[in-house]
């Protein structure tokens, strides 16, 4: 009898910390689960402070917790520093809400875009591959080497993904190194 109390504290123990199975990304200082959905992970990434907090004054925290699936693509706080100086202060005002909206959507595509499935697009659309994002704006995904994606906006920035395939219950987050702006 002891035994089973034992056995059943241990298996809930690791079901409340993630299961010792599942296959993790370090992100920011912190494990990312595949059981956990895109805002539970974000909200634990010391990397992406800003952009949790434009999630939440741009009402989309519940979107993102959604069955999805989504693509994320996740500018790193120090992304966001690059911008001009007062952007992110100006963005998170509640009468910017609309732009801040559309700027955050522009960084999500419908479905689930692993690494794989990104270089395979990429391929087979001869080198660049065309992403709608939910904002309904668009981007554009092309090889950067043998391995890597670079994403370019419609204002013709440049981001890098550093961090590929953050799995997770409804999408994928690839962390990128400049925060995508529509036109």
């Amino acid at each position: 009898m002891t035994k089973r109390l034992v056995m059943a504290g241990l298996v809930a123990a690791m079901a409340a910390t993630g299961s010792a199975q599942e296959k993790t990304v370090m992100v920011g200082g912190e494990s990312m689960f595949p059981s956990k959905n895109i805002i539970a992970n974000a909200i634990n990434s010391k990397d992406h402070t800003t952009l949790v907090a434009a999630v939440k004054a741009g009402g989309l925290v519940e979107t993102l917790q959604g069955a999805g699936p989504f693509t994320v693509f996740a500018p790193t706080n120090a992304a966001f520093a690059k911008l001009p100086a007062g952007t992110i202060d100006m963005l998170l005002k509640a009468e910017n809400k609309p732009t801040l909206v559309k700027i955050l959507t522009y960084h999500v595509v419908a479905g689930t875009w692993d690494a794989d499935a990104l270089m395979k697009k990429v391929r087979d659309g001869g080198g660049t591959a065309e992403l709608t994002t939910v904002s309904g704006g668009k981007l554009w995904a092309i090889m950067n080497g043998s391995k890597n994606i670079a994403l370019k906006d419609e204002r013709g920035t440049w981001a890098e993904i550093s961090t590929y395939d953050v799995l997770q219950m409804n999408g994928v987050i690839h962390v990128i190194t400049n925060v995508l702006m529509p036109r």
